[in-house]
């Protein structure tokens, strides 16, 4: 960021543009290579754990947005904590019935529901100056959406019937330290030292909801159009 402010508007184009076009490039899939009949619960417990990290960090690139979204507008760690609560439980509770098979989301829905939801906060970031309170409600029903989309990767993974239910929780705790971990890297990266400086909202949450919204954008046209 800080190199960013010592370049002219034409040159941090430049440095975004490479940045847009990372982002966009779709997540690669998770890969289970590993028999687990053959795991102990406690085996199964870490491997369902790194897969909802990983699914994160760095392969959740749509949900790594959603976090930053929610973080830069106000980038203290007690209201956006609050945020991710509000998120982790609704979406455990969709990935919980999608997986029990209660519901059956269709990812052709729910796909570009995700990208709307980034695209949204994004914008919500460059008009409004403060943290509404009934931010939390939008945010646990873009969880409810989000859990859907969680549920299709462990759909394809599938879960071990000698402890199913664990390894759905270890799963989500998973998620949730990967949804910390982006959280404490944006304070330690820019909240720590930024959030009280006048400038934040032109030189930070502006710039960033700006991309983060260009990205979510184009997601949400490739997801409807031509997914």
């Amino acid at each position: 960021m800080a190199l960013l402010q010592g370049l002219s508007r034409p040159r941090r184009a430049v440095v975004a543009l490479p940045l847009l076009v990372l982002l966009a490039l779709p997540a690669a899939a998770h890969v289970l290579n590993t028999d687990l009949s053959k795991l102990s619960r406690t085996e199964i417990f870490w491997t369902y754990l790194q897969l909802g990290f990983t699914h994160i960090i760095p392969l959740g690139f749509d949900h790594i947005l959603f976090i930053i979204s929610l973080y830069i507008l106000e980038p203290r760690l007690k209201p956006v904590l609050l945020q991710a609560t509000a998120f982790t439980v609704a979406h455990s509770i969709t990935l919980g019935l999608a997986m029990y098979g209660f519901i059956q989301p269709p990812s052709s829905i729910i796909e570009p529901i995700i990208a709307l939801s980034i695209l949204f906060v994004a914008i919500e970031n460059i008009i409004t100056d403060r943290l509404n309170p009934w931010r939390v409600a939008i945010v646990f029903g873009f969880g409810l959406v989000h859990g859907m989309g969680f549920a299709s990767v462990l759909t394809g993974l599938g879960l071990p019937p000698k402890d199913y239910f664990g390894s759905l929780i270890s799963f989500n705790v998973g998620v949730e330290v990967g949804q910390v971990t982006v959280i404490l890297l944006c304070w330690a990266l820019v909240g720590r030292w930024a959030a009280n400086k006048s400038w934040y909202k032109q030189r930070v949450v502006i710039p960033v909801s700006v991309v983060i919204g260009l990205v979510a954008a184009y997601w949400t046209v490739e997801r409807v159009f031509f997914a």
